[in-house]
């Protein structure tokens, strides 16, 4: 569990275009798993991705980018909002 600090914030992501059907919550997984970062990521019935994470802002910041590379050509847009951690998961899941 990432523990609640100044320093920990809070990621939360919309991702819009050919996103689902293409491993992209368990590539999520994986990188935020080898990141260190906590969340959750599920398929939503529009269509999109939504993503919630929390850890390091460097390390967040890391996530994204490695997700932009691997799936460049499926992401037609991003919304991203960022706040201040709640310390409130254990891992990081896929949620269905």
């Amino acid at each position: 569990m990432v523990k609640k600090t100044a320093a920990n914030k809070r990621l939360h992501t919309y991702y819009t275009g050919s996103v689902q059907g293409i491993g992209f919550r368990y590539t999520a997984e994986r990188i935020a798993g080898s990141l260190g970062l906590t969340g959750w990521a599920k398929n939503l019935p529009d269509g999109r991705v939504e993503v919630l994470c929390e850890g390091r802002q460097p390390d967040i910041e890391e996530f994204l980018r490695k997700i932009a590379d691997i799936f460049k050509g499926y992401i037609r847009d991003v919304d991203v909002e960022w706040g201040d951690a709640a310390g409130e998961f254990d891992g990081f899941d896929i949620r269905f």
